[in-house]
């Protein structure tokens, strides 16, 4: 106490002038100390985590805005490197969409995943096409919050799970800042963002605005691109806020066309079409708020639409099939124009509350959601002979004109009861109760063929257990029921010999994890995990003989899968000091999947497909890195490897003529990119993506965007400049 009062004897002889002694025998020299604090680990969520369970299940956290990464362009294999399994399909040309996959699901617009931004859903329509269209910029996220299949059930019973893109927020401290990202690079690449945000008194406000131009690596295949994002969050009190956000997200992207074998080996940056193209022109509203009743009792109430189009226009045909100037005429052929008009809306009301049974805490989160839908599917138009994106029709007669109308209510609840402070598990389960109507005209179908209506009602369960061994590892696990809905292009008979039952059912089966993740003193993190994916009810196509003898094709639930499979994760940080920190990971996966039951038509025939090995699906993903990081300066090398696949599932091996079958090759690729920062605000990045120039595809597509080989991006450059003030 002695020396409490020297400061006061001190600062008025520096504010009046006066001089002040201090015995130097008195002075007592303090011994120094050191303080240190420790950032909360971004990549654990918790048990409870934004009124959502991730207790017992596999999960991920992708902390986007730190990564060296080509975000400008989305590149999968970059962004989702450490998600061991993450399959990346390369389809709508770079950067315009996501397309992705774990565990051996369908990567079509990560149709197979409950796809969020801030918690609102934006799959396009989840029970007409549950794709989701909706595709924000890069540089506006955070991070992802990636859940796997066990807890589905929170979502809406998926057999992937959800992705959770969170947005970057307003900077609180400011009542404005801004933020800038532009990206240059080859192949006539340029992209620009441009965010502000801030708070003035209650009120929080983030927007953005970004442009993407792009020739694309092929020829004909330019993207256009932009979206806008705006979110405003008012806090009535410490209890009670409300959101409003609005997000856009549009492109044009001139199609190549499909590729056979042969063109791809000669040179697969050729194009076989030159006017076709997709615009896909999306908005998601939402009004949420979040209510803290009291400090055990959280009301989360969020409601939502996904609202806009998918439009095409486009020659329909083989990769052999030139699209010329027919000379009778001296003009191109009509091309076909093709809508899709989305009308989607939900609400949904979560209630969490944390209570107490004898001296342990228990979490009950709990729900109920509705939606209502109306997907406009209208198709076969015959459009202009042009060569620009022109969705004009010269007839006004669609050859399909569909409205696909659901409502749904679902109901859920899960709850964690913690046996001991180390060990609990959580119970799960789900009601879906709905109707899904067809009702339109099909012009090759008699009127009283065309309607259709399908039934969602059944209850799904699940359960999930977690043990800590200690504060740093822990054991989970899990079961859990998932279906998908049978969706719009499932039920549309696509020619007069087509006939689809009209008695199809969900895809329903479950999901299977155990695992084990932990970390050593911030220096090893680890996560390996065996699951087991059971899909029936697969659709398919037989040929059947009708009453008079002749053939036709019956599309029904033909098939049933099993993939089984184990995720590896682990990363090593050998080097970790003040100033230089060396980072190694590897993140890979082996998938076992084939099929149980089924059988496909071929050559006017029955064949059974059992024991085959399932589609698009490779035995090995395999990706790995090391960063090295020093002071101002970060660089990471990559290493993807994917390994061969089916794209039928007879197995086909020897690709046809056309390209439409035969095996994906195993590829490798190694990706390189570096950050630089230039001062407290400014950063440069660059990256070299593929920079050895493999010829690779990943998919050969059997619809959109064309049957056949589609060529992935060789070696591209991009420099980026990032700056905030």
């Amino acid at each position: 106490m002695k020396y409490f009062f020297l400061p006061f004897l001190i600062i008025p002889s520096l504010i009046f002038g006066q001089k002040t002694t201090v015995d130097s025998n008195k002075v007592k020299q303090l011994d120094e100390v050191e303080i240190k604090a420790y950032r909360q680990d971004e990549n654990n969520l918790g048990d409870v985590h934004n009124s959502y369970i991730f207790s017992g299940k596999k999960y991920e956290v992708i902390a986007v805005s730190n990564l060296n990464a080509n975000i400008s362009e989305k590149t999968g294999r970059q962004i989702f490197a450490k998600v061991a399994g993450a399959f990346v399909y390369d389809m709508d040309g770079s950067g315009n969409q996501m397309n992705i996959s774990t565990r051996g699901l369908d990567p079509h617009r990560s149709w197979e995943y409950n796809v969020r931004q801030n918690g609102i859903m934006t799959n396009s329509d989840i029970y007409g096409y549950p794709a989701s269209h909706y595709s924000p910029p890069m540089e506006s996220i955070q991070k992802i919050e990636m859940v796997r299949g066990t807890a589905s059930l929170q979502y809406g019973a998926q057999f992937g799970g959800m992705i959770n893109y969170i947005t970057k927020q307003a900077d609180s401290t400011k009542k404005i800042s801004f933020e800038s990202i532009s990206s240059m690079g080859s192949y006539g690449l340029f992209s620009t963002y441009n965010a502000i945000g801030g708070k003035i008194g209650k009120l929080k406000y983030y927007g953005y605005f970004q442009k993407r131009v792009s020739d694309g690596y092929r020829k004909n295949a330019n993207s256009d691109a932009e979206a806008q994002f705006l979110t405003l969050e008012y806090d009535f009190s410490s209890k009670l806020k409300a959101k409003a956000e609005i997000g856009r997200s549009t492109y044009v992207y001139q199609i190549p066309g499909p590729l056979t074998d042969e063109m791809f080996n000669q040179n697969p940056r050729q194009s076989t079409r030159s006017r076709n193209y997709f615009s896909p022109d999306i908005i998601v509203p939402s009004l949420s708020f979040d209510w803290k009743i009291n400090e055990s009792t959280q009301l989360n109430w969020i409601n939502s639409a996904v609202l806009g189009t998918r439009s095409s226009v486009q020659i329909v045909a083989l990769a052999t099939v030139p699209d010329v100037i027919d000379p009778a005429t001296d003009q191109y052929k009509n091309r076909q124009v093709d809508i899709d008009n989305f009308n989607s809306y939900s609400s949904e009301l979560r209630l969490t509350k944390h209570y107490s049974i004898g001296n342990f805490k228990n979490t009950l989160v709990g729900g109920i959601r509705y939606i209502n839908n109306d997907l406009h599917r209208q198709q076969l138009g015959k459009g202009t002979t042009g060569t620009d994106y022109d969705l004009t029709l010269v007839d006004p007669a669609w050859g399909r004109d569909l409205h696909y109308k659901t409502q749904n209510v679902a109901v859920f609840v899960e709850n964690i009861f913690y046996v001991t402070p180390q060990f609990n598990i959580s119970p799960a389960f789900r009601i879906e109760n709905g109707v899904t109507k067809m009702s339109g005209y099909i012009k090759y179908l008699a009127s009283e063929k065309v309607p259709n209506e399908i039934k969602h009602s059944f209850p799904l369960f699940g359960v999930n257990t977690q043990y800590k061994l200690n504060n740093h590892l822990k054991i989970y696990g899990g079961w859990s029921h998932a279906y998908r809905p049978v969706i719009f292009s499932d039920i549309i008979p696509p020619t007069t010999l087509d006939v689809t039952d009209q008695n199809l059912k969900d895809a329903s089966g479950h999901n299977i994890e155990i695992g084990i993740r932990g970390n050593h003193k911030q220096k090893l993190n680890f996560d390996v995990t065996y699951f087991q994916i059971e899909y029936n009810n697969r659709i398919g196509s037989l040929i059947l003989p009708d009453a008079n003898g002749n053939n036709f094709v019956y599309k029904t639930n033909v098939g049933s899968s099993v993939t089984k499979g184990l995720e590896v994760f682990v990363e090593a940080k050998p080097i970790k000091t003040k100033n230089t920190e060396l980072s190694i990971f590897i993140a890979t996966s082996y998938f076992d999947a084939s099929y149980v039951k089924g059988s496909v038509t071929l050559n006017g025939e029955n064949k059974s497909i059992v024991g085959n090995r399932l589609e698009t699906v490779p035995k090995w993903i395999s990706r790995n890195g090391v960063t090295l990081a020093h002071k101002i300066l970060s660089a990471t090398l990559q290493y993807s490897y994917v390994a061969d696949s089916y794209s039928d599932a007879l197995n086909t091996e020897k690709p046809s003529i056309d390209g439409a079958k035969g095996l994906v090759p195993a590829y490798g690729i190694f990706d390189f990119n570096a950050s630089l920062k230039i001062a407290k605000n400014y950063t440069f990045k660059l990256g070299v993506n593929n920079f050895t120039n493999i010829q690779y595809f990943t998919k050969r597509p059997t619809g959109y965007p064309g049957v056949g080989v589609w060529s992935s991006d060789g070696r591209s450059i991009v420099a980026t400049l990032q700056f905030k003030i």
